[in-house]
């Protein structure tokens, strides 16, 4: 699949925008959190240096292929709350899947709510994309009902769907399909 250049999305009272050298802070803290350095590239407990390869790694994103990845940023502020990605890996087949993530210190104020439903409606109208998928694990309550208000259905559960810290860990399915999709 051929991407376009990365957008600047609206998420108000937030935007999604990709990675900038200033946001190293945010990854500073994210990297502390161990459960999201298990199912990202965020490096655990990670230094200036790998903090920088990791938005070296963002960057990459569009250009490899692999999808688009934004940071979640206050529209006031500019400072980058969290990380938001569109990934392309069955996009032949007209899915692409979301993953996100928010600082613990931005958790519970809606941010992941306003990212991701921006993003589920850009990526809707996406050439050739008519359904986004995104996966949770069952105890991760906020998660799955930020995907549950943002119009995201649970399909079910798939059974040691993912290797998370080398183990298999069930996921909850959920999708959004686009509106021409569903007639």
């Amino acid at each position: 699949m051929e991407l376009i250049e990365q957008p600047v999305l609206d998420a108000t009272p937030y935007y999604l925008r990709p990675f900038s050298l200033q946001d190293i802070p945010l990854i500073k803290q994210a990297s502390s959190d161990p459960y999201i350095t298990k199912i990202t590239t965020v490096p655990l407990k990670g230094g200036h240096h790998q903090c920088l390869e990791f938005i070296y790694r963002q960057w990459s994103r569009t250009t490899d292929g692999t999808g688009y990845s934004f940071a979640i940023a206050d529209s006031t502020t500019h400072r980058a709350v969290g990380q938001i990605g569109l990934w392309f890996r069955d996009a032949r087949h007209g899915r692409a899947s979301i993953g996100y993530w928010v600082g613990p210190e931005h958790r519970r104020q809606g941010i992941a709510a306003c990212a991701l439903n921006s993003l589920a409606g850009w990526a809707l109208g996406y050439p050739g994309i008519h359904r986004v998928e995104l996966y949770v694990e069952p105890w991760n309550e906020g998660s799955w009902r930020v995907a549950e208000r943002c119009g995201f259905q649970r399909e079910g559960l798939l059974r040691g769907w993912e290797l998370i810290g080398n183990e298999p860990k069930d996921l909850y399915m959920y999708s959004r399909i686009a509106e021409r999709a569903q007639d």
